[in-house]
């Protein structure tokens, strides 16, 4: 724990002395430079994947600037909550949080039902383009746990009308169409998407906010998406990305949303129907992409390049899985941790973005990186505290 104890703290440290911004992972079309000959689906994607895959940092000189992320406030807020529980050298902790989740608040997205967020930059996929601002349900779900976590912590009403104006968004202002076993809810609220994640992400909210407000019409919406999900599982216990065939691959982090999302929709709702199947997807999920020295890998199928995002997802759920299903997964993540401090964490505290076997790109990240790697630390230090509580089977 001294160990975890240090990273954290030091990272902390780091988010502190850079005001809480750094780069993200998809902000190529904010290059000032370039962003002019930026003007069609083919143009953005070179720009933005360009940035994004180039073995370095050209940011600056493309005129790229660290920024706040609102996803990043979201991660940050929750991990300092979780860290506050701990005391010591975290004491201040929850005075963070609140901090983050007023900034949160300030910067949702406006026009749209209830509480939303999207990038701070404009933004091309493989299937849609969103300009700066236009909200995700993947981009507000993650960010929107902070306000259950908070009001679970403080019990301030505000958080709570906070946390329902976020259902109220997904509900009125996502399409939702028949999908598999089930339904899908929408991607983005301007064109219909179906995505095993961000369905899944929104149905384990709506599900965990029914245990502090209950609602028949979101416990009725985030079944239906689950059964979409869950009925979409491989028999190998994998999920595709989606079901088209441009979206079939499987990687970790989005295995780790899935995965959360569906403990959140069990918890929340008591129904334990699909059980079996977040056995299955948890056991490919520890199986495949982790080595036994905690190696964490981006695919099933593969090892380089290592990514810091499959490095902090992948310790967020395994601490979860430690703590649900396994005991020994609480030991991986405590060696998936010890690597990626070893391996990825710079002497300034900051986390490196990507790591080759002969190239390390040191670019910071914020919502990619540092605060999905201290919400990640936060979750493996208290899941330790608690077990060793509790006098784990880990002591034997």
């Amino acid at each position: 724990m001294a160990r975890l104890t240090d990273s954290a703290l030091r990272l902390i440290h780091w988010l502190e002395d850079n005001q809480y911004r750094a780069y993200d992972l998809f902000d190529g079309l904010s290059a000032g430079l370039l962003r002019p000959l930026a003007r069609t689906e083919f143009a953005r994607q070179v720009l933005q994947q360009g940035v994004r895959r180039f073995p370095g940092n050209l940011r600056p000189i493309l005129g790229i600037k660290p920024a706040k992320s609102t996803k990043g406030a979201g991660y940050i807020a929750r991990a300092d909550l979780k860290l506050a529980k701990l005391g010591g050298e975290f004491a201040g902790c929850a005075d963070v949080a609140r901090e983050q989740l007023d900034w949160l608040t300030a910067a949702a997205s406006p026009g749209y039902s209830g509480l939303c967020w999207g990038n701070h930059f404009d933004y091309q996929s493989r299937v849609f383009y969103l300009p700066q601002g236009e909200p995700t349900v993947v981009w507000t779900a993650l960010c929107c746990h902070a306000y259950i976590d908070a009001w679970e912590a403080w019990r301030d009403p505000a958080c709570l009308d906070a946390a329902r104006s976020v259902r109220r968004f997904i509900l009125e202002d996502l399409e939702r169409r028949p999908e598999g076993d089930g339904t899908a809810i929408s991607y983005i609220p301007s064109k219909y998407v179906a995505i095993h994640n961000a369905n899944i992400l929104a149905a384990g909210y709506l599900a965990r906010l029914g245990l502090h407000d209950p609602d028949p019409q979101a416990r009725e919406v985030a079944e239906a998406a689950v059964r979409y999900t869950a009925g979409c599982q491989r028999p190998d216990g994998s999920w595709w990305y989606g079901e088209e065939s441009k979206y079939h691959w499987v990687d970790s982090f989005h295995s780790g949303y899935v995965l959360d999302s569906l403990w959140w929709y069990m918890v929340g709702t008591g129904d334990t129907q699909f059980a079996d199947v977040f056995r299955r997807g948890a056991w490919f999920f520890v199986e495949r992409f982790f080595t036994g020295k905690g190696f964490p890998k981006y695919y099933a199928d593969r090892a380089w390049p290592v990514d810091i995002q499959c490095a902090a997802q992948g310790i967020e759920t395994l601490s979860l899985l430690g703590e649900v299903l396994d005991p020994r997964c609480l030991d991986l993540a405590e060696a998936v941790a010890d690597w990626t401090i070893e391996n990825m964490q710079g002497r300034d505290g900051h986390f490196y973005f990507r790591r080759w076997p002969l190239i390390v790109d040191k670019t910071p990240m914020l919502h990619w990186g540092q605060a999905t790697m201290l919400h990640a630390l936060s979750c493996l230090l208290l899941a330790r505290k608690e077990r060793l509580s509790e006098g784990s089977p880990l002591l034997d």
